[in-house]
């Protein structure tokens, strides 16, 4: 993980609780994306906020029901998070919402299949979601947006690698019909451009920046 500044900027849903949701259906949409469409349980709860909405996402382990859910996560919850046994503790991992749609309602998730002949081994979220079938049962805790359109801009450029597409589709999907928005995919891209823009004299609340995958670590 590189540095970020998405504390600083990103807007909190008014209200966070766990909401538990099931699986609705499957779509492998490239060879290295499956989406995976969510409705049914607490579905009627959330709230869609557009952007890059992201949340953070606990599958229940293998054969297990999902434990009791912090309705926030805090360093105390995360620590209480990793007392419960290996076998019991649910996968944990932080998503973009791809699409929400009212009627259902339903949203949409993509999930990355790094290719392992590229020397990425699948992580639990990515193996489960090769697996998972309809009624499966996860839970979701919405961490609001990151992204904040400033009120004077009239474009903006979006960079990410891979892992950023489905919340980089939700920004130029959100964007009023009087903005322009560019977008590309690298991971080492973004860093550099960061550093040339404060160079450049660009204010740093201008940019928003958070790393996720690095070439040859899973």
């Amino acid at each position: 993980m590189v540095k970020t500044n998405i504390r600083a900027v990103r807007v909190k849903p008014e209200v966070s609780e766990p909401l538990i949701l099931r699986v609705q259906r499957t779509a492998q949409i490239s060879p290295h994306f499956v989406r995976i469409t969510f409705g049914d349980g607490d579905i009627e709860r959330f709230t869609p906020m557009g952007y890059d909405q992201w949340f953070r996402l606990f599958i229940p382990a293998p054969g297990k029901p999902l434990p009791r859910l912090p309705d926030k996560l805090t360093v105390a919850s995360y620590l209480r998070y990793l007392t419960i046994s290996k076998q019991d503790r649910p996968i944990l991992r932080s998503y973009s919402v791809r699409a929400y749609r009212s009627e259902g309602p339903e949203i949409d998730v993509d999930f990355v299949l790094h290719d392992p002949r590229a020397g990425h081994s699948p992580g639990p979220a990515a193996s489960w979601a090769r697996t998972c079938r309809p009624a499966d049962q996860v839970a979701i805790l919405d961490e609001g947006v990151t992204f904040n359109l400033p009120a004077d801009t009239s474009s903006v450029l979006l960079v990410a690698d891979e892992s950023g597409l489905p919340a980089i589709a939700g920004i130029l999907a959100s964007l009023p019909r009087d903005i322009s928005g560019r977008a590309l995919g690298e991971q080492a891209l973004p860093v550099g451009l960061r550093r040339h823009w404060i160079a450049a004299g660009l204010p740093k609340d201008r940019i928003v920046f958070c790393g996720y995958w690095r070439a040859g670590r899973g």
